[in-house]
């Protein structure tokens, strides 16, 4: 069975921490006006957690970096 549009566009990872927020925050003000058919809200909510977890991801990754701050020198984090 193909994909639709709207699941192969929650399958896409946005290209960086700032304009995945920035496509979140797109979404959940399209929802919040709530004039949108209902399909859409649905595949709207799925596209926001696939972001949601995308952004959590990255500053998870960014924390960890942080934590390994030794002195001056910000070592790479080694998993």
């Amino acid at each position: 069975m193909p994909k639709t549009t709207s699941t192969a566009a929650a399958d896409t990872l946005p290209a960086s921490f700032e304009s995945g927020l920035s496509e979140l925050n797109a979404l959940v003000a399209r929802m919040e006006a709530g004039d949108a058919p209902l399909a859409d809200m649905l595949a709207h909510y799925q596209r926001g957690t696939a972001l949601l977890k995308f952004c959590e991801s990255q500053l998870k990754d960014a924390e960890q970096q942080l934590q390994v701050l030794d002195g001056d020198t910000l070592k790479p984090l080694t998993l």
